[in-house]
């Protein structure tokens, strides 16, 4: 977590030094989280790299896509799965934050996955976020032999399995846990194991106009948007705040995060090669990416943030460029 005050400017602040400093904005935090696609080609030792890395550098979070297969890719040496990849992470590392951005309702069922999740916290210590979705990637239910149903069925049961997981680990330890909905039926569960943290944060995210927010307004603790140029995230930003005002829920309870494939180097050829190494045109990366100079990625993470967003994933696709990691530590983030 970096840490921006108000106030005056000195050395090393990166704003100009005067007798009579101005006065800046209030306080202002900003998570910087690393974000990877280890469908992609990315083995478990690869992961354990950036992971350490990055709680090296300070990041306050290592999350990671949850798919089976990969895009445009051979993806070799294969997929990992999400919740056993993070569960190794959760007993190597010490402090970063842990999560998926995010898991398919249609992989698991609820029952199971609030049994995992809650063991994956257990083992990090209390530092697990359960990012859920709807799934959207047809192929690859096909591939591992999952049912792909349609988009309203999809969301019927993420918002079931919502009210599961939040159920199971919410009853008090000692009661039972009934459920009676279409797609899940569960009677008379213990509940067990439960997290350490009380509640578990839950991350939910995606562009759906209505169902998505008020979902979002229910259960989540942070709605994502990825992948967006800055007026898309703001319209579906409001639609979020729109969503919790109708829930009378306090917005400011929500956290506000943004996704953004992120290429940062020193210079134009540093950025020109970090792009070639993941095959980013520049055109799409100007447009609803992080690119340039730790200078330039600075001012876009500001537009950003002036819509409430405190809260960036980084999206890092070359695993093995750790100076990537590096950089955005000690370049860009003093800069935020």
């Amino acid at each position: 977590m970096w840490t921006a005050t108000s106030g005056s400017a000195g050395p090393g602040s990166g704003l100009p030094e005067s007798a009579d400093p101005p006065v800046y904005a209030t306080l202002c935090v900003m998570d910087l989280r690393i974000f990877t696609e280890p469908q992609q080609g990315a083995s478990y030792e690869d992961q354990l790299a950036v992971a350490l890395r990055a709680e090296e550098c300070g990041f306050d979070a290592f999350f990671r896509s949850d798919h089976y297969l990969a895009m445009g890719s051979d993806g070799l040496p294969g997929p990992t799965d999400a919740w056993i990849t993070l569960a190794g992470l959760a007993r190597e590392t010490s402090r970063i934050r842990l999560g998926t951005l995010v898991s398919p309702a249609t992989f698991r069922l609820p029952g199971p996955l609030a049994i995992q999740v809650a063991q994956v916290d257990r083992m990090s210590g209390g530092r697990v976020e359960l990012g859920l979705g709807t799934g959207w990637f047809e192929a690859e239910h096909t591939a591992y032999g999952l049912a792909f149903p349609t988009v309203r069925e999809r969301f019927d049961r993420l918002e079931e399995q919502l009210e599961v997981v939040t159920g199971l680990w919410g009853a008090p330890v000692g009661e039972r846990f009934t459920y009676a909905g279409k797609h899940y039926q569960l009677t008379d569960s213990p509940g067990l194991p439960k997290p350490v943290q009380h509640p578990l944060p839950i991350v939910m995210g995606g562009m759906g106009k209505s169902r998505t927010p008020q979902l979002a307004a229910r259960f989540a603790a942070e709605f994502n948007v990825a992948f967006v140029d800055v007026d898309a995230a703001a319209t579906q930003l409001d639609n979020v705040r729109r969503a919790c005002a109708e829930e009378g829920r306090d917005t400011a309870s929500i956290t506000l995060s943004v996704a953004l494939t992120t290429v940062v180097g020193r210079d134009d050829t540093e950025v020109a090669r970090r792009r070639a190494a993941i095959g980013q045109g520049m055109e799409g990366l100007l447009a609803n990416g992080l690119v340039g100079t730790p200078e330039q990625a600075a001012q876009t993470l500001g537009r950003y943030a002036e819509l409430g967003v405190s809260r960036f994933y980084l999206q890092i696709l070359d695993l093995h460029d750790l100076d990537h990691l590096d950089l955005i530590a000690s370049e860009l983030a003093p800069r935020l």
